[in-house]
């Protein structure tokens, strides 16, 4: 979103797993990210940042001028923070949980010294980070629903509320937490021949490495096997 307005910024990136503490010693009262620093504000949560966004610098716009076209970006970007946003999330996290791979992956990218070593350390933080979103128990329910999540965003992307020629703050909601799930490979069926996923790979064109194949257990992407696959 800042790229699209064309605001100057600088990105830091926290030490996966102690972000909350990290972002309390910079004066933010959450622990969550994304978290923005603009213009003497401390802002957090994706849609706060929106709209602040959009107050400091209207164009180019990550709203819809009209009402209706607006509630329903709104809507989108809604339902992309609150219930899409964890299934990268709780899989990712169960990954962080129990692969050591998985967690000298996310080290490395993070940009963490001793990668290796910092994935064998954060095995107690990686636990409780995936308990926090209970990915233990929403694990299997996470990976079979991802299919009609994606059923989902390809029927906005046909609606016209995401996925046009500029995009909308949905857009950056959705797009992003589907990139997540594309680093997953284990998932790859899923998101052959998607619009979602040509989406995503738009709004983010690069991220990190990818969890290869083989991490998550067979049994659990049972439910992805025999599902029709989605032509663009």
């Amino acid at each position: 979103m800042l790229e699209l307005k064309g605001l100057e910024h600088r990105i830091v990136t926290l030490l996966p797993g102690l972000h909350p503490a990290l972002l309390r010693t910079r004066g933010f009262h959450g622990g969550t990210v994304p978290a923005l620093k603009i213009n003497g504000r401390r802002l957090q949560n994706s849609r706060q940042i929106s709209r602040a966004l959009e107050e400091i610098k209207p164009e180019p716009a990550l709203f819809p001028s009209d009402p209706e076209r607006r509630l329903a970006v709104e809507e989108a970007e809604r339902w992309g923070e609150e219930e899409l946003q964890d299934l990268p999330r709780r899989i990712i996290r169960w990954l962080a949980s129990h692969r050591q791979e998985a967690r000298t992956v996310i080290a490395r990218d993070s940009g963490v010294p001793l990668p290796e070593l910092f994935a064998r350390m954060s095995v107690p933080t990686a636990r409780y980070m995936a308990a926090k979103v209970d990915a233990e128990g929403q694990i299997r329910r996470a990976i079979a629903d991802t299919p009609d999540y994606l059923d989902h965003i390809d029927e906005l992307i046909a609606q016209g509320v995401i996925g046009g020629e500029q995009p909308n703050a949905a857009d950056f909601q959705i797009g992003t937490s589907v990139r997540s799930l594309v680093t997953i490979r284990d998932l790859q069926p899923a998101f052959e021949g998607r619009p979602a996923t040509e989406l995503a790979r738009r709004i983010l064109p690069e991220l990190g490495s990818d969890f290869r194949a083989g991490l998550l257990p067979a049994e659990f992407l049972a439910p992805l096997s025999g599902r029709p696959v989605a032509t663009g």
